[in-house]
């Protein structure tokens, strides 16, 4: 099932460049100077590259390039964290610290993996 059935100018048709709904890899992408204020709740993946004011509340994986900006609580299934978190960091499973990540709140997660240069400012329960 595709979204679009429109020709483009060079004649290709649209929908072979969108994916289908059911793919299991969709992600939500927060792009590099966008701002969004408000809580975001995702059932697939998302990526953070711009700054979200307000809680995320991610079903899958969440994964947060270093220019990425959370100020707001992180609720995931696992995440992979780059960039600034300024709250509470809950994760289900494994929560990933990247060397240039900092959160300035407390982590929750079953496992942590930090990397040297990674910082944070909290409380750390693990398990």
């Amino acid at each position: 099932m595709a979204f679009l059935n429109t020709k483009v100018k060079d004649g290709s048709d649209v929908s072979t460049a969108i994916s289908i709904a059911t793919d299991s890899n969709l992600m939500c992408i927060i792009a590099k100077g966008t701002i969004i204020t408000g809580k975001i709740t995702v059932s697939e993946n998302i990526r953070i590259d711009g700054k979200v004011v307000g809680d995320i509340f991610c079903a899958k994986k969440l994964v947060m390039d270093s220019e990425g900006v959370v100020e707001g609580n992180v609720f995931a299934g696992e995440s992979t964290i780059k960039g600034t978190v300024v709250g509470t960091v809950t994760i289900e499973n494994t929560l990933h610290l990247l060397e240039t990540s900092y959160i300035k709140g407390d982590i929750k997660a079953k496992k942590l993996h930090v990397e040297e240069g990674a910082r944070y400012d909290g409380k750390c329960l693990i398990g």
